[in-house]
């Protein structure tokens, strides 16, 4: 009976594989109670996860015990296409980093993704690879998916745009700077040694704009510029200059590998203190001591459809991914944020009620004066009085405090603030991950159901 149910387990899956598009995207596997055990990237999502289920399939050799035990136990996967395979790798360690799978061996710390970092902030910007950037006055690019390949492309922009990449505290007023001795990058002609007032701080500022205009671009005129030079060193036999010259455009063609700074966040990236944020925290709410845990709650949809709620946690101002939770709204269809954050908040704290479970110090609301209100209802609704119930409005950057009639705004560098807002960042992007998670699972369902089969990839496309 028992190899019958697995026959008819592997069937299942193999079925729903085999309508998989076959494009890039990140897979999720799950147990019978819905577990996330597994999560991966695949460049080909049909061809990767089959391989899995195949009857040649020789897991315990290939991927080790820990994956072939793990293989038993799925009997679901769900997945998100992605434009790219870079787009695949940075959402698969997100996911990684926020679900932490039982059976995902790597990417569960807080290791992060490099960026490239212009201090627009100095008279003469500095141009760096960092996995942490400045809280302000730079701009980011990435993140990068390859933290060799970037440092390599810096090299390669370097030669060109002759930029500092030194730590020094380089100012246009520091009369000193004359009488300073430049680096040996500037004697191989790869910096213009703003140390040594050999540039003055316009014609350096021109050279980082130039900069900054390349690494918006597609990069593609002077990948072929390069290429041009390339092949006329290699006509004249100067091989050497040739393999130079492809090894830089190899670099700079890397800078595609990489992921948007805006959609692609890396949280663990932008340290706050949270000693400075929770003292300040207390302050403002007029608690006794200062807040151990908070709980951040925002609601997510598209036109109304699938709508589902977040929690995260952090414990003495740090994410606690253990603490994470996910809802599926079912109260009510359609876009009713109100509706929506009095379910999660009667979900989630209603085993807390009854001693099941330990309220948080803080609880704050994703939104404005409506959604505190609607997460006070649902307390009222359960007879509970609820500890620190906060909401942050993001327009304004307003926060709404319970018992109070007017919201209080903070200074942008307040730790207070920078902290909540910290949560409340937190908590929309763990909302919008499982949202995109149940709208392509609806779309892909649909699809089975109207005999319509996954994408092909078209003829030509790697």
């Amino acid at each position: 009976m028992a190899d019958a149910n697995g026959d008819k387990r592997l069937a299942t899956l193999r079925e729903k594989i085999g309508l998989f598009p076959k494009q890039p995207g990140v897979y999720l596997m799950r147990d019978a109670r819905g577990r996330v055990l597994y999560v991966g990237k695949a460049k080909d999502l049909r061809s990767r996860v089959g391989s899995y289920f195949q009857p040649s399939a020789d897991l315990l050799n290939t991927r080790g015990p820990d994956i072939a035990r793990m293989a038993t136990q799925v009997v679901d996967i769900d997945f998100l296409d992605c434009e790219t395979e870079v787009d695949a790798l940075l959402r698969e360690a997100r996911l990684i980093k926020d679900i932490q799978p039982p059976f995902n061996a790597q990417l569960k710390d807080d290791k992060t993704f490099p960026y490239i970092e212009i201090t627009t902030s100095d008279d003469f910007p500095g141009v760096f690879v960092t996995r942490t950037p400045r809280l302000k006055g730079s701009k980011l690019y990435g993140p990068f998916s390859s933290p060799a390949a970037v440092r390599d492309a810096v090299n390669a922009m370097q030669r060109v745009f002759k930029f500092r990449t030194c730590e020094l505290d380089i100012r246009a007023d520091n009369e000193s700077r004359k009488f300073f001795r430049p680096c040996l990058l500037h004697a191989i002609n790869q910096c213009t040694a703003p140390c040594a007032d050999l540039i003055d701080k316009e014609d350096y500022k021109r050279d980082v704009d130039c900069l900054k205009k390349f690494m918006n671009s597609k990069r593609s005129v002077i990948v072929r510029q390069m290429k041009k030079e390339m092949a006329t060193a290699a006509e004249e036999r100067n091989y050497t200059e040739a393999a130079r010259i492809r090894d830089r455009i190899k670099a700079i063609e890397s800078l595609a590998m990489s992921g948007d700074v805006q959609t692609d966040v890396q949280p663990e990236v932008f340290f706050i203190d949270p000693t400075k944020g929770l003292e300040k925290l207390a302050d403002l709410l007029e608690l006794e001591h200062r807040p151990r845990s908070i709980e951040g709650i925002d609601i997510a949809n598209l036109m109304g459809e699938e709508t589902v709620g977040s929690l995260v946690c952090f414990i003495d101002g740090r994410p606690f991914k253990n603490g994470y939770r996910r809802f599926k709204i079912t109260s009510h269809e359609g876009s009713d944020d109100y509706a929506s954050i009095r379910e999660v908040v009667r979900r989630r704290y209603r085993h807390a009620a009854v001693g099941d479970e330990l309220f948080p110090d803080v609880i704050l609301i994703d939104g404005g004066l409506g959604q505190l209100h609607a997460a006070q209802e649902s307390f009222c609704e359960m007879d509970i009085q609820p500890p620190m119930v906060i909401s942050l409005a993001k327009r304004m950057e307003e926060i709404y405090i319970q018992a109070r009639s007017s919201p209080v705004r903070l200074p942008r560098n307040n730790p207070a603030l920078r902290l909540l807002q910290q949560v409340r960042d937190e908590s929309h992007r763990f909302a919008q991950h499982y949202h995109h998670i149940l709208r392509r699972k609806k779309t892909f369902d649909e699809d089975i159901q109207k005999g319509r089969r996954a994408p092909r990839r078209k003829p030509g496309d790697s």
